[in-house]
């Protein structure tokens, strides 16, 4: 899905984070509502401005940061634990 049309970044909203349409609606509270278990119904019900293909473009921009996530081994006095950088 291309969702360069739909997920905006504007500095001056909500601290730059990526928003929806420029709403004030970030990617990030939609994963939190659909992680806390809310359905996309219930949230399209709680913001009526927002659209199915708005939560679907939240998913997608998440995924597409996820893909570009690079995990990294470190070694620190005989252990190995990860770390997360991005690529």
């Amino acid at each position: 899905m291309n969702y360069t049309n739909i997920i905006t970044i504007e500095s001056n909203k909500r601290s730059g984070k990526p928003c929806i349409r420029g709403l004030r609606i970030t990617v990030y509270d939609i994963l939190e509502y659909l992680a806390g278990g809310m359905t996309v119904g219930e949230i399209l019900e709680d913001f009526p401005e927002l659209t199915q293909e708005d939560i679907k473009a939240c998913l997608a921009f998440a995924a597409d940061r996820e893909r570009k996530l690079f995990v990294a081994p470190i070694i620190t006095e005989n252990k190995i634990g990860l770390a997360g950088v991005a690529a």
